[in-house]
């Protein structure tokens, strides 16, 4: 009996069977490497945000020395009158004009002082013409005085007339000139030049002698009167360069040309007084402004006044200093922070301490160090312990 053929019919199952073992196999190690991934990516956490990083540079900033003051006059000059009893019959100043010195500011009037002139000349002639009388006749007796004509009491007497004459002579002539300095002293002139500051003076007033008239700046010299406290006064010596804002915005360079040898008992400060340029400062315009606006013309034209407030800074020279930029620096509950990357992409949130700032620099000069990698943008939306994505790292502040 023949055996039947198994091989033949069984070869299509086998191959099925290795085939499906095959799928069921790749199935599962499909399953398991998605797996994997989803686990290993559900595990890793999410940068919180990609920042840029930048490191702290040297810099050379300024040194200054903030103060409060007032402008004044530099030196003010009282002009009264030098006569009595005169009534003024004209006032050619007022405030705010500009006098050269010997400028006539006001006149007096005229008629009471010319005829005192006019007696002063007539008593001076005939003090003149006694005096001549007095002479010839001294003369005479010094002639007759070895002829024993004239007793010695008469030449006594002749030659003693004689100098008095002279005497009376010559304040007759004191007289007149008094008198020629009253008529003088009608017009009101001005001392120096200046800027009228007061003025009190008016038409048809009769005053008495040293009567205030006008107040007057000497030479419209102007200068600030900086309160500094008595631990800053070594700082500052004569010749030192200021630069001052007024109250109007007008901004002015001065200098140190003295500083006050007193103290206030009080408030512990000293004044450091500051020559400054007669109103040729320039105004600091505010942002925005363009130099061709109406308002910005107007109020640089507008005058720098004794009596206005200023504040300003001194120039005591410059000093090197770590500094980053302004966009890193993070205020937070009235602190200033930075956020310094770690080797594993962390930020940590430190405190520092601000100084100056020139540009969008600022200086810190205490809690971090010079190679410490910060967070430059993004710094306000960060918090101590925050993973972020670093792109490229800013170069350093030259």
């Amino acid at each position: 009996m023949k055996k039947p053929d198994f091989n033949f019919k069984s070869k299509p199952v086998v191959i099925a069977i290795v085939v499906m073992a095959v799928l069921v196999v790749g199935a599962v190690a499909l399953f398991s490497s998605r797996s994997g991934a989803a686990d290993k990516k559900k595990s890793s956490p999410k940068p919180a945000l990609t920042v840029t990083t930048v490191q702290p540079g040297k810099l050379s900033l300024p040194i200054k020395l903030a103060a409060n003051g007032s402008i004044t006059a530099w030196q003010e000059a009282i002009i009264g009158s030098e006569v009595n009893g005169l009534r003024l019959t004209e006032v050619r100043a007022n405030v705010g004009d500009k006098v050269r010195a010997g400028q006539v500011l006001a006149v007096f009037a005229l008629e009471s002082v010319q005829a005192e002139v006019a007696q002063s000349r007539a008593s001076l002639a005939e003090a003149e013409a006694s005096a001549v009388d007095a002479a010839g006749n001294a003369e005479k007796a010094r002639t007759l005085q070895a002829s024993g004509a004239l007793s010695e009491q008469q030449i006594n007497q002749y030659m003693t007339a004689e100098k008095t004459a002279k005497a009376r002579l010559e304040a007759a002539r004191a007289v007149l000139a008094v008198q020629q300095v009253k008529l003088k002293q009608t017009q009101l002139l001005a001392p120096d030049n200046g800027v009228i500051s007061a003025r009190t003076a008016t038409v048809g007033a009769v005053v008495g002698a040293g009567t205030e008239l006008f107040r007057m700046i000497r030479g419209g010299r102007l200068e600030w009167r900086a309160e500094v406290t008595s631990s800053e006064l070594g700082r500052l010596p004569v010749g030192t360069a200021a630069t001052v804002v007024a109250a109007n915005g007008v901004e002015l360079k001065g200098k140190v040309r003295m500083i006050a040898p007193t103290v206030d008992p009080q408030t512990r400060a000293a004044l450091v007084y500051v020559d400054l340029p007669s109103n040729t400062g320039k105004l600091s315009l505010p942002a925005g402004s363009k130099a061709g606006d109406t308002a910005a013309v107007t109020q640089i034209t507008a005058p720098v006044t004794a009596g206005m407030f200023a504040n300003g800074e001194f120039d005591l020279g410059t000093s090197s200093a770590l500094t980053i930029p302004q966009q890193s620096v993070v205020i937070r509950d009235g602190f200033s922070y930075v956020f310094v990357l770690g080797p594993d992409s962390h930020v940590s949130q430190v405190k520092v301490q601000t100084g100056r700032r020139l540009g969008d620099r600022v200086e810190v000069s205490s809690g971090i160090k010079p190679d410490a990698e910060l967070v430059a943008s993004g710094a306000g939306f960060l918090n101590d312990g925050d993973l972020v994505s670093k792109v490229a790292a800013q170069a350093t502040a030259k």
